[in-house]
């Protein structure tokens, strides 16, 4: 069982208000803020380059410890700034061109759906969403009916911004390898607070960012790659560190994940992120992704008891957001009332998830997403101000 006294004494961050975005940058535990500030200092003291080769080994460790908790091995495991940077790095190195076909979900991120169409435009290639079925979650049968030749590549989201429905990302994955397409599954909402292993998932590639969940740094994410595809995936930007100049006119790709990375990065958000990942390991992942559930399921029971409030959250299976809107007030005024309490939550416009939202007729949903040091009196103390909002 989890210490959440000593979870919270971890977190300095959660002592004088009740913490709810961790869907969005969630508190870094002591030991994150820490390493990285240790190593900003240490740059001060001797220069960046010689601050960095005296941690070789442990940025070594940084992707160990990724591959530990998606059950993977390092090198198939490429760090980079963010998860936008890993999915997109992924998905403009898949071959397109004219009558090509690219399946999105149905409430995919827009980061994610704008990259789509611009290439879309750039190659000739179209651009479709897989419907929702009943309880809002991707559509298998419509996958199977859609799937052809034709699509290079599926978008699979794992939990959307908006809410806290699971995609049965799995059997999708197995339905587009049948057919013969790349799988890139967007975790950034799901790694650091749901299971993830990649081999039983099945997908090609995964982007995760480090600021969610998995409580690092802000400006830090990886990519896992499936290990064949490194062979056969040319990025379409690389440097001396992803590649290496043999001769005047010619090039040799790294031969594993590094191929998406740069030489150049922030070393210090690096081994604030390995601190993030081996914290958490070290908790237990399967205690700490308990203790998520139980806490949003709480607030959802709770929030469903209070008059003129709407929980949204669909699927069937359900992660740690909870969105939910206020009726007779914007979303934003619900943050902003709740701010003003030392209560935090956010906010998840339209725009961020055009085809479910409109779909839905929702402007914009508040959203909650407790971690595991948010205790219940905290849990509480957000439910009463909701009620009286």
């Amino acid at each position: 069982m989890l210490n959440i006294a000593g979870l919270r004494a971890d977190t300095p961050g959660c002592e004088n208000q009740v913490f709810l975005d961790s869907a969005g940058s969630s508190l870094p535990p002591r030991i994150v803020v820490d390493t990285a500030i240790a190593h900003l200092r240490r740059e001060a003291e001797i220069g960046g380059y010689r601050a960095a080769n005296e941690r070789l080994a442990d940025l070594d460790a940084v992707k160990t410890a990724i591959g530990e908790l998606v059950n993977t091995e390092a090198s198939n495991i490429a760090l980079s700034d963010s998860a936008s940077r890993s999915w997109s790095d992924f998905f403009y190195s898949v071959p397109l061109g004219p009558g090509d076909r690219i399946l999105i979900s149905g409430a995919d991120y827009a980061s994610n759906a704008i990259a789509a169409l611009q290439r879309a435009r750039q190659t000739g290639a179209t651009v479709e969403a897989i419907p929702s079925d009943g309880s809002g979650q991707l559509d298998l049968d419509a996958l199977k009916a859609m799937v052809d030749e034709r699509v290079k590549i599926v978008s699979l989201l794992h939990v959307p911004t908006n809410g806290g429905l699971v995609n049965p990302v799995a059997e999708a994955a197995r339905i587009a390898r049948r057919a013969g397409a790349l799988t890139l599954l967007d975790a950034c909402q799901s790694a650091g607070q749901l299971p993830i292993d990649v081999i039983e998932l099945g997908v090609d590639a995964l982007s995760a960012t480090g600021r969610k969940w998995l409580r690092g740094p802000r400006g830090t994410g990886f990519l896992y790659l499936r290990p064949e595809l490194a062979a056969t995936l040319e990025p379409g930007r690389l440097d001396l560190h992803s590649a290496e100049w043999t001769a005047p006119s010619e090039y040799t790709l790294a031969p594993d994940a590094s191929r998406f990375e740069f030489w150049e990065c922030d070393i210090a958000g690096r081994l604030g992120l390995g601190a993030a990942v081996r914290y958490l390991l070290d908790l237990g992942p399967a205690q700490v992704y308990a203790a998520i559930a139980e806490r949003a399921e709480y607030l959802r029971k709770a929030l469903q008891e209070i008059p003129r409030v709407t929980v949204r959250d669909r699927g069937t299976q359900h992660a740690g957001i909870v969105s939910f809107t206020v009726d007779g007030r914007s979303g934003i005024e619900v943050r902003d009332r709740l701010a003003a309490q030392a209560i935090t939550v956010t906010v998840s416009h339209r725009s961020s998830t055009l085809l479910d939202m409109s779909a839905r007729d929702l402007d914009s949903v508040v959203r909650a997403s407790p971690h595991c040091f948010v205790d219940f009196d905290d849990l509480d103390r957000f439910i009463s101000a909701v009620r009286d909002s």
